[in-house]
């Protein structure tokens, strides 16, 4: 593998839409998260404390495998949503909203931090920033349907753990996007500025 490059963010942020940016600008091979796949995801948005450590543990699995397979690709590989926001960010989120015991909490940590000390870290970690108010447009508009009843709350507390994350992130190169005020889809100037932004590490 040439360069591992990773997308980080809330729900709604525009990672999908980078993933396929760099795939198309740069022939990046992109890995996308198991969104969909998820047999629990539909139940844990009706009942996140019934549902959160079992949705979370197929996260965490699923991303691991992906992450592990990254080793054999012989290109750069550009990764939507990461294995660190799952554990540092949901997992995190359900364990101080009291959605998840502090026995689940500290199995499903014990199980991430394990998993951790076997992954190589990406090259470049990009950030992408954006308000509480865009992402819930943007979730409206992509129209998935376990998304629509996400209380606002909930995604006002992720972008807030999503800050306290990427401040103390210190297991790579880190990039910070914000793909609220600037898009480099639609407006040359900022695809121009995304671009010096990211080949500074390519």
């Amino acid at each position: 593998m040439q360069k591992f490059i990773a997308v980080a963010g809330n729900m709604g942020v525009g990672k999908t839409s980078l993933v396929e940016f760099l795939h198309s600008r740069y022939g990046f091979e992109p890995v996308y998260e198991p969104y969909m796949d998820n047999p629990y995801l539909d139940d844990f948005y009706q009942d996140m404390p019934r549902w959160g450590f079992q949705s979370q543990i197929y996260f965490l699995s699923h991303k691991f495998r992906l992450h592990m397979a990254l080793n054999t690709s012989e290109g750069t590989v550009v990764q939507d949503r990461t294995i660190y926001e799952d554990a540092e960010i949901f997992a995190e989120n359900l364990y101080r909203s009291k959605a998840m015991t502090a026995r689940d909490y500290a199995t499903y940590m014990e199980l991430y931090r394990t998993m951790r000390s076997a992954l190589q870290p990406p090259d470049l970690m990009i950030y992408l920033r954006c308000s509480v108010r865009s992402i819930r447009q943007r979730i409206k508009r992509r129209g998935r349907p376990s998304e629509q009843a996400i209380p606002l709350k909930y995604l006002r507390t992720l972008n807030g753990l999503y800050e306290e994350w990427f401040e103390r992130y210190d297991q790579s190169p880190k990039l910070l996007w914000d793909s609220e005020r600037l898009d480099y889809l639609t407006d040359l100037a900022d695809r121009i500025e995304f671009q010096r932004s990211i080949e500074r590490f390519l």
